[in-house]
């Protein structure tokens, strides 16, 4: 990206500072507050009275057609430059600039904080003899005394008392709030002292070695050009930004938005607070993923090329956002609908949260051609190959944009097979490999689990969303981690997917280590229902009963490894290749190992979500 032009020299920090106090020079409202303490306010006062560099400032000339950024004054200022238009705007020294304001120019009390976050009100001074001698750093020289300007001890007891210019005379003490125009307090000092040639020789002294040197200090300015685009302000200030917490889009549009009298930041509040109170599985959604989708649809109605790219977000126009805003919300709340259907009920669930993207600007352009059932089938197809496959893991925005513009089409029926679907791919030993839910594929396949109506071991009951909340459901091990452990099955196989299916942490606690086929005749007595309801139970989880009642791993890992890659190959709608043999593991039972009965101390209360 091009910045077109920038100027580049020196300001001294006087003409700054007053045109900070007429309002000549203000903030872009996306910064953030002043946050300095008085630690780093007094480190900062002693090395521009030494001269020492103290970083340049950036600009920003206002009145340019892209960039149009609601401004706001520097804290300290008065109230009515509120309602002045700026020239400039700050970009990058914000804190720097704000501290000397305070400090120097602003004439009231600064309110900063402590070293530990207490807030606090002080004024500031220089000790003018410390400041000349060489016996001190410049660091001891600067001295903040609270609101009323005396200093006290825990006790109360008066150790410095600069409440009137008398005490101030009195220890020689400057205000730092006199040191552009210092010649009426000067006299007042040398009067005080009945013109005291030691005195005389202080001030002159001091006058030349500190005063002198704010006069004289001058800033280097980078100033960027009315016309620098929006997208480079927004680069530039990351990069220079010296408070270390990037600048986000959200914040960028807010301010650009605030120009026009729309309020962004309320209007994104009051949505967020309905998709958290109202939908579990969006409370993931943030402010940058709604302006996504929001993005995929505006570029969309321009008639340009689709794309939520960040330039694409900073060229959105505060019309577009209201346009299209309520149409976006209404999307993700259809898209909760699908998610609920697909037995993803909550937002740590989530396979891909950027898949919500595409996801939520597609059923948004829909609308009423999403809710037929021949819609909803290819939804879930697009939807199952993208977690199945991984196709959301890497570069998202150039999938956002092809996926919106490909599903869409391709529902509508004036459009091919998405290009997600034809990309997708799935391994068989992928399975091999999955064993924690920080694969989204993993977090798929349970969900596959549930979606074909997977009930619980001990109550029997579907795995809905009800009692995936009220039973505390997650994932555990089939074969219990402690039998694997006893029997010689590897952590790898033991671990994998393959071994682990959605139960209720009661049911787990009544599973304990035992081997299936000991924990089966349990779980039938407690819950009173016969051999054969217990293997329906079962196969809903695509497990066959009679391999997991003979105790015997590697057929049960084989056959239910099978079970899931048809499952699926039925969600993606595409082949997956096997490989002979792949999940036959043959591993037996080590000699002299015990026997499944004296293991059986009875149910091990186990905390909830832990695997037995």
């Amino acid at each position: 990206m091009n910045i077109t032009t920038f100027d580049s020299g020196k300001e001294f920090i006087s003409d700054i500072l007053g045109d900070v106090s007429v309002g000549k020079t203000q903030l872009p409202d996306f910064q953030r507050d002043w946050v300095w303490d008085d630690h780093h306010i007094r480190d900062l006062i002693a090395s521009v009275s030494q001269s020492f560099p103290i970083g340049a400032v950036m600009t920003l000339a206002t009145g340019g057609r892209d960039v149009n950024f609601k401004p706001r004054p520097l804290e300290g200022t008065s109230k009515r430059l509120e309602s002045v238009d700026p020239d400039i705007l700050i970009l990058d020294g914000q804190q720097r600039l704000t501290s000397l304001f305070q400090s120097i120019q602003a004439g009231n009390s600064v309110a900063t904080r402590d070293t530990r976050g207490k807030p606090i009100l002080r004024w500031y001074y220089l000790d003018m003899k410390k400041s000349v001698s060489d016996g001190f750093e410049r660091e001891d020289a600067v001295v903040s005394v609270p609101e009323d300007r005396v200093i006290r001890t825990f006790r109360g007891d008066v150790t410095l008392d600069l409440s009137s210019p008398q005490s101030e005379f009195a220890e020689d003490m400057f205000p730092l709030q006199h040191v552009f125009s210092p010649d009426e307090w000067m006299q007042k000092y040398i009067e005080y002292w009945n013109l005291d040639r030691d005195k005389w020789d202080l001030y002159r002294q001091f006058n030349q070695a500190v005063v002198q040197r704010f006069q004289k200090y001058q800033i280097p300015v980078i100033t960027l050009d009315k016309d620098t685009p929006k997208e480079a302000v927004c680069i530039v200030f990351e990069k220079v930004n010296q408070g270390g917490v990037s600048l986000t889009v959200f914040e960028l549009i807010t301010a650009s938005f605030a120009a026009d009298d729309f309020q962004l930041r309320e209007d994104w509040e009051r949505r967020e607070r309905s998709f958290k109170n109202n939908h579990r599985v969006l409370r993931s959604v943030d402010s940058t993923i709604f302006l996504q989708a929001l993005t995929l649809l505006a570029t969309k109605a321009r008639g340009r090329a689709v794309s939520c790219r960040r330039r694409d977000i900073l060229r959105l126009q505060a019309a577009e956002y209201e346009n299209w805003a309520d149409k976006v919300e209404d999307g993700f709340v259809k898209v909760a609908r699908f998610l609920y259907g697909q037995k993803v009920f909550n937002f740590k669930d989530l396979p891909y949260r950027t898949q919500l993207v595409p996801l939520a600007a597609i059923l948004a352009d829909l609308g009423e051609t999403a809710d037929t059932e021949g819609a909803r089938q290819k939804l879930a197809q697009w939807f199952w190959c993208g977690i199945l496959g991984e196709m959301y893991g890497g570069a998202t925005e150039t999938r956002f944009a092809m996926d919106f513009a490909d599903v869409t089409a391709w529902i509508r029926g004036n459009g091919e097979t998405p290009r997600t679907i034809i990309d997708s791919n799935f391994q068989a030993n992928r399975l091999l490999s999955l064993r924690t839910r920080n694969s989204a594929a993993y977090k798929g396949i349970h969900a596959l689990l549930m979606r074909d109506g997977s009930r619980d071991f001990r109550t029997g009951e579907p795995i809905e969303d009800q009692t995936f909340f009220g039973d505390n459901i997650d994932i555990h091990h089939v074969f219990p981690k402690r039998w694997c452990e006893r029997n010689g099955v590897s952590s790898k196989h033991s671990d994998s997917i393959i071994n682990k299916t959605a139960i209720s942490a009661r049911t787990n606690r009544s599973i304990g280590g035992r081997a299936p086929s000991s924990y089966l005749d349990i779980l039938q007595r407690s819950a009173k229902v016969s051999a054969d309801d217990m293997d329906k139970i079962l196969a809903s989880h695509r497990i066959d009963a009679t391999v997991l009642r003979s105790d015997e791993f590697d057929k049960f890992f084989a056959n239910r490894a099978e079970s899931i890659i048809q499952r699926i190959e039925s969600a993606m709608g595409k082949i997956v290749t096997r490989e002979e043999g792949l999940f036959w593991l043959d591993n037996g039972k080590p000699e002299g190992d015990k026997t499944d009965e004296e293991y059986d101390d009875g149910p091990v209360d186990w905390d909830e979500n832990t695997d037995n």
